[in-house]
Protein backbone atom coordinates (compact mmCIF):
# COMPACT_ATOMS: atom_id res chain seq x y z
CA UNK A 1 0.00 0.00 0.00
CA UNK A 2 2.63 2.64 0.69
CA UNK A 3 4.38 2.34 -2.81
CA UNK A 4 1.13 3.21 -4.27
CA UNK A 5 0.25 6.62 -1.87
CA UNK A 6 3.89 7.11 -3.19
CA UNK A 7 2.94 6.54 -6.71
CA UNK A 8 0.08 9.07 -6.70
CA UNK A 9 2.04 11.72 -5.02
CA UNK A 10 4.78 11.74 -7.44
CA UNK A 11 1.64 12.03 -10.17
CA UNK A 12 0.80 14.70 -8.43
CA UNK A 13 3.70 16.47 -7.89
CA UNK A 14 4.64 15.85 -11.82
CA UNK A 15 1.42 17.33 -12.77
CA UNK A 16 1.77 20.99 -10.54
CA UNK A 17 5.57 21.00 -12.59
CA UNK A 18 4.17 20.62 -15.85
CA UNK A 19 1.42 22.98 -14.78
CA UNK A 20 3.64 25.76 -14.05
CA UNK A 21 5.91 25.27 -17.12
CA UNK A 22 2.96 25.46 -19.37
CA UNK A 23 2.06 28.88 -17.67
CA UNK A 24 5.35 30.17 -17.82
CA UNK A 25 5.70 29.36 -21.71
CA UNK A 26 2.00 30.77 -22.20
CA UNK A 27 2.96 33.75 -20.33
CA UNK A 28 6.10 34.38 -22.08
CA UNK A 29 4.44 33.60 -26.50
CA UNK A 30 1.55 36.23 -24.81
CA UNK A 31 4.49 38.80 -23.94
CA UNK A 32 6.36 38.21 -27.21
CA UNK A 33 2.87 38.50 -29.25
CA UNK A 34 2.23 41.66 -27.43
CA UNK A 35 5.27 43.09 -28.39
CA UNK A 36 4.72 42.49 -32.38
CA UNK A 37 1.54 43.90 -32.31
CA UNK A 38 3.03 47.16 -31.19
CA UNK A 39 6.19 47.35 -33.05
CA UNK A 40 4.06 46.33 -36.41
CA UNK A 41 1.69 49.34 -35.60
CA UNK A 42 4.34 51.42 -35.15
CA UNK A 43 6.05 50.39 -38.52
CA UNK A 44 2.51 50.80 -39.88
CA UNK A 45 2.29 54.65 -38.52
CA UNK A 46 5.93 55.20 -39.68
CA UNK A 47 5.20 53.96 -43.56
CA UNK A 48 2.00 56.24 -43.80
CA UNK A 49 3.70 59.17 -42.48
CA UNK A 50 6.47 58.63 -44.55
CA UNK A 51 3.93 58.38 -47.26
CA UNK A 52 2.01 61.55 -46.94
CA UNK A 53 5.64 63.55 -46.64
CA UNK A 54 6.23 62.47 -50.37
CA UNK A 55 2.82 63.42 -51.22
CA UNK A 56 2.86 66.40 -49.64
CA UNK A 57 6.09 67.23 -51.26
CA UNK A 58 4.82 66.27 -54.72
CA UNK A 59 1.83 68.92 -53.97
CA UNK A 60 4.17 71.54 -52.28
CA UNK A 61 6.45 71.04 -55.69
CA UNK A 62 3.04 71.48 -57.89
CA UNK A 63 1.68 74.43 -55.61
CA UNK A 64 5.33 76.19 -56.76
CA UNK A 65 5.17 75.58 -60.17
CA UNK A 66 1.39 76.56 -60.53
CA UNK A 67 2.14 79.53 -58.29
CA UNK A 68 2.71 82.77 -59.36
CA UNK A 69 5.67 84.17 -57.15
CA UNK A 70 5.52 87.86 -58.26
CA UNK A 71 2.10 88.48 -56.07
CA UNK A 72 2.23 85.91 -53.95
CA UNK A 73 4.68 84.21 -51.71
CA UNK A 74 3.55 80.35 -51.59
CA UNK A 75 5.64 79.65 -47.77
CA UNK A 76 3.17 76.96 -46.02
CA UNK A 77 1.23 74.55 -46.59
CA UNK A 78 -0.53 72.50 -43.75
CA UNK A 79 -3.01 69.46 -43.70
CA UNK A 80 -4.62 66.80 -41.81
CA UNK A 81 -5.56 64.03 -42.96
CA UNK A 82 -6.94 60.44 -40.84
CA UNK A 83 -4.93 61.59 -37.77
CA UNK A 84 -1.50 62.94 -39.37
CA UNK A 85 -1.00 66.60 -39.37
CA UNK A 86 1.24 68.05 -41.98
CA UNK A 87 3.14 70.87 -41.56
CA UNK A 88 4.75 71.73 -44.73
CA UNK A 89 7.67 74.89 -45.16
CA UNK A 90 8.91 76.10 -48.80
CA UNK A 91 12.27 78.09 -48.97
CA UNK A 92 13.57 79.58 -52.27
CA UNK A 93 17.13 79.28 -53.84
CA UNK A 94 17.83 81.56 -56.82
CA UNK A 95 18.15 84.99 -58.26
CA UNK A 96 15.83 87.98 -56.85
CA UNK A 97 13.91 88.29 -60.39
CA UNK A 98 12.91 84.64 -60.45
CA UNK A 99 12.04 84.34 -56.82
CA UNK A 100 9.43 87.52 -57.15
CA UNK A 101 7.52 88.25 -53.98
CA UNK A 102 9.06 85.54 -52.00
CA UNK A 103 12.93 87.67 -51.74
CA UNK A 104 12.00 89.10 -48.91
CA UNK A 105 10.78 86.46 -46.87
CA UNK A 106 12.13 82.63 -47.37
CA UNK A 107 14.74 83.51 -50.12
CA UNK A 108 18.14 81.68 -48.75
CA UNK A 109 20.55 82.25 -51.65
CA UNK A 110 20.76 84.68 -55.29
CA UNK A 111 23.82 82.48 -56.35
CA UNK A 112 22.59 80.67 -59.33
CA UNK A 113 25.00 78.53 -60.95
CA UNK A 114 23.97 78.24 -64.86
CA UNK A 115 20.92 80.01 -66.19
CA UNK A 116 18.88 76.84 -66.36
CA UNK A 117 18.73 76.40 -63.14
CA UNK A 118 17.21 79.58 -62.34
CA UNK A 119 15.15 78.50 -59.38
CA UNK A 120 15.20 75.91 -56.83
CA UNK A 121 13.26 75.03 -53.47
CA UNK A 122 13.45 73.09 -50.35
CA UNK A 123 10.43 71.70 -48.95
CA UNK A 124 10.39 70.52 -45.60
CA UNK A 125 7.71 68.19 -44.82
CA UNK A 126 7.05 68.04 -41.24
CA UNK A 127 4.23 64.29 -40.16
CA UNK A 128 2.90 64.75 -36.71
CA UNK A 129 1.23 62.06 -35.72
CA UNK A 130 -0.09 60.14 -32.13
CA UNK A 131 1.40 56.56 -30.85
CA UNK A 132 -1.78 54.68 -30.72
CA UNK A 133 0.03 52.35 -28.48
CA UNK A 134 0.63 55.49 -26.32
CA UNK A 135 -2.07 57.80 -25.87
CA UNK A 136 -0.82 59.94 -23.31
CA UNK A 137 2.78 60.33 -25.06
CA UNK A 138 3.45 63.32 -26.79
CA UNK A 139 2.89 63.12 -30.86
CA UNK A 140 5.72 61.64 -32.58
CA UNK A 141 7.36 63.89 -35.82
CA UNK A 142 8.17 62.38 -39.20
CA UNK A 143 10.83 65.12 -40.89
CA UNK A 144 11.66 64.80 -44.81
CA UNK A 145 13.77 67.23 -46.68
CA UNK A 146 13.46 67.96 -50.28
CA UNK A 147 15.81 69.90 -52.68
CA UNK A 148 14.05 70.46 -56.21
CA UNK A 149 14.69 72.19 -59.41
CA UNK A 150 11.90 73.85 -60.65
Amino acid sequence: MKINNQKKAFSMFTAIVVIIIMSTVALLITNMTGKLVKETTAQYQREQAALLANSYTEYAVMAVTANDRATNCLTTINGTQNGYSARIQIAYIGNTATIGNCATTRKLSEAVATPSTELTIIVDAYIDYQDLDNPGSPNLVYHRRTVQKI
